[in-house]
């Protein structure tokens, strides 16, 4: 067992707790509070008065996908022979030794939703992922998380150059809406056949993979920058009744209220980056502030390795700089996407019954540039220490 004490504990949860204590058995958080009395041979952390907080989540990022200080044998991501890879799993291309995950946990960071990339309309599932461990089945917080779909100017340029559709966004769109259309009537014979193998389809992996989109099991993760974009993706997931989250929303600022009416969680970033496409033009450390104000719920994301990963509560601190609430960018890099991508039950907040992922700092990590990690927890085993 592990008593961290004498803490002054964000608990995401709707309370700051003083002088805190909080009670780890196994991997789980058992009790949090005051003056929490430990057994004998609990390991004590005396936080000394420090800043501690849920573990930082990323909701969109590209973790163990593209690996430090490598190029191709290391470039896994992007299956960018095919637009439409529903089948593909991030779980298979994850190589948890990678540097950057080293790298995440030191800065606080203990869970990513990593996954493909946007070069296909339909690129694959993504999972969520503690950043921890050496063999990835032992990671899982929840796989698959959703399917990543993308909209704007990278599937029309991957494809352009090959000859092939989509080169249009029209073409994206029409792509999307076939594969989800084909997966619907897919699952009609299935559920038509009632099991006899005489009627039912031949197996599609393809159509298998959507069919988990359809029955809402896990919803469409879609890539889309630009105001326009984003309303298309909205557009097709109601068209099919299924449920959306929006990755970037670079644009989201200019549409905010129409989002708000949405209420559809947002996803935003990389910010810190610089305008590399013409769908970036309007990119703005406002946005997160903007769309949370009128009510979006938010999460910051660094879309690593586009941003490292371990600079993810920097760029909530850029968001505080451009107006947005303190706290309200603490819960963006951890409630907030947690709930978003509906691993909330776990992760995201310091409470009974949750994983034991906790981070100590000796400052403010989206305040203080100067801010080192005292600590890091993450199942409830000390992963990196700094005492």
């Amino acid at each position: 067992m592990i008593l961290i004490k004498n803490g002054y504990i964000y608990t995401m949860a709707g309370q700051i707790i003083e002088n805190g204590s909080i009670l780890i058995d196994g991997d789980k958080i058992v009790e949090v509070g005051k003056d929490i009395v430990a057994p004998l041979d609990a390991e004590v952390i005396d936080a000394g008065g420090r800043m501690v907080l849920p573990g930082f989540i990323d909701g969109h990022s590209h973790l163990g996908m593209w690996e430090e200080g490598m190029g191709f044998e290391g470039s896994d991501g992007n299956e960018m022979v095919d637009p439409v890879t529903p089948h593909l799993r991030a779980i298979d291309a994850i190589n948890p030794m990678d540097e950057g995950f080293k790298d995440a946990y030191k800065a606080g960071v203990t869970t990513v939703v990593t996954g493909p990339g946007s070069a296909n309309v339909i690129g694959g599932l993504t999972t969520a992922i503690k950043t921890y461990g050496k063999r990835v089945d032992d990671m899982i917080v929840k796989d698959p998380v959703a399917m990543k779909v993308a909209f704007g100017e990278n599937p029309k340029r991957v494809y352009d150059s090959q000859k092939k559709s989509p080169t249009t966004r029209m073409a994206t769109a029409a792509i999307l809406r076939e594969s989800l259309f084909k997966a619907k009537i897919y699952l009609e014979k299935k559920e038509r056949a009632k099991g006899d193998p005489d009627k039912m389809p031949d197996f599609d992996i393809k159509m298998e993979a959507l069919a988990m989109v359809l029955k809402r099991e896990i919803p469409l993760k879609a890539h889309a920058h630009r105001a326009d974009d984003i309303f298309t993706a909205l557009r097709i997931a109601g068209e099919f009744n299924v449920d959306i989250t929006l990755e970037h929303c670079t644009e989201g600022h200019l549409i905010a209220d129409y989002l708000a009416e949405e209420g559809k969680g947002a996803l935003v970033g990389p910010t810190l980056s610089n305008r590399s496409k013409i769908e970036l033009r309007n990119l703005s450390f406002e946005t997160p502030g903007i769309l949370n104000k009128k009510g979006v719920k938010v999460g910051i994301i660094t879309d690593a390795p586009v941003i490292p990963q371990q600079y993810l509560p920097l760029c909530a601190g850029l968001a505080v700089k451009s107006g947005m609430d303190e706290m309200e960018a603490l819960k963006a890099i951890t409630i907030y996407p947690a709930e978003i991508v509906g691993i909330a039950d776990r992760v995201g907040s310091i409470e009974a019954g949750k994983d034991a992922d906790i981070v100590i700092f000796d400052g403010n990590p989206i305040k203080d540039l100067g801010c080192e990690t005292y600590a890091t927890i993450i199942n409830g085993q000390i992963v990196y220490r700094n005492f």
